[in-house]
């Protein structure tokens, strides 16, 4: 065998082995999810049956745990896009010199270990709805929400930060000399250039939410999300029941990459088919002028 053949052969051999790595335990899982044995294992294989996602549903402690991260991923997604937009325009205002500590300082929260940020947000809240009465506010849900968008945030302001670099700045300048207030320059200029980072940032805030653990752990204090659920389960024993649950999660997961990457290109190809349209009419009006020139 030359050289290059047995290169090409050690890099076959390691690509197989990544994705066998990668996609190994999915499957298996998968596997798991469908087979009729009371233990979750692939071999031996007895009969396929569909009664472990029966189960799922009749399980009241997952399906509040399921419903409870749904409804802290919606929460975090409306407080973690608007401040990671927010922290982005602050990021193109400052002075130059500013920007290096105003970055280390919102960005640190993403440095932060879970833990931390969990027990910190549950000892301060603590304390200041002592202070100021709103004990009303000290609850898992709430806790969790601060907790995780503390940091999600700063995830939504890198997204945010990279689609502004293509922004051109003498759009708002043109919109800005011909009257409009800040107001609509951003309503009618910059939000629908930002328009693809805000969908990216809102589904990124809420997987990260969704699946996040460490900071909910300690936040979430006597209320469940399914992370923790699960975590309790697992130490008890698994079952094939979590199998199929993964296997929900996953298929959710891919058919809802799959429609935002359709919409992603439908969107793209709408801007296209206008910006074409846009210099077909732009030729039209400069076509007699270039003829009678």
């Amino acid at each position: 065998m030359t050289p290059d053949g047995v290169r090409r052969a050690l890099f076959g051999f390691y690509v197989a082995l990544f994705f066998a790595y990668l996609f190994g335990p999915l499957a298996v899982m998968g596997v798991t999810a469908f087979n009729d044995s009371a233990y979750p294992q692939a071999i031996p294989f007895g009969h396929a049956t569909l009664r472990w996602f029966g189960e799922i549903a009749s399980d009241d402690e997952l399906v509040q745990g399921f419903a409870t991260s749904l409804r802290i991923g919606m929460l975090v997604v409306l407080v973690a896009v608007p401040v990671g937009l927010a922290g982005a325009l602050v990021m193109q205002q400052i002075h130059a010199r500013a920007r290096a500590l105003y970055y280390l300082i919102v960005v640190s929260p993403v440095l932060t270990p879970g833990v931390i940020i969990g027990i910190s947000t549950v000892i301060f809240w603590r304390d200041l709805t002592g202070v100021t009465h709103t004990r009303f506010l000290y609850n898992g849900v709430t806790l969790t929400v601060l907790g995780q968008s503390s940091f999600i945030s700063a995830y939504c302001m890198l997204i945010f930060l990279a689609r502004l670099q293509r922004f051109d700045g003498s759009l708002a300048e043109a919109a800005r000399d011909l009257g409009a207030s800040r107001g609509q320059v951003f309503a009618h200029i910059l939000l629908p250039f930002l328009r693809p980072a805000v969908l990216s940032a809102a589904v990124l805030a809420f997987l990260a939410s969704f699946e996040n653990y460490n900071t909910t752990t300690f936040s979430i204090l006597a209320d469940k999300t399914l992370t923790t659920v699960l975590a309790g389960r697992v130490r008890q024993g698994t079952t094939p029941a979590l199998s199929a649950l993964a296997v929900m999660i996953v298929a959710l997961t891919v058919a809802g990459a799959l429609a935002y990457e359709v919409l992603r290109r439908r969107a793209d190809r709408r801007q296209r088919e206008e910006r074409r349209t846009a210099r077909e009419a732009e030729r039209r009006e400069l076509q007699p002028a270039l003829e009678a020139g």
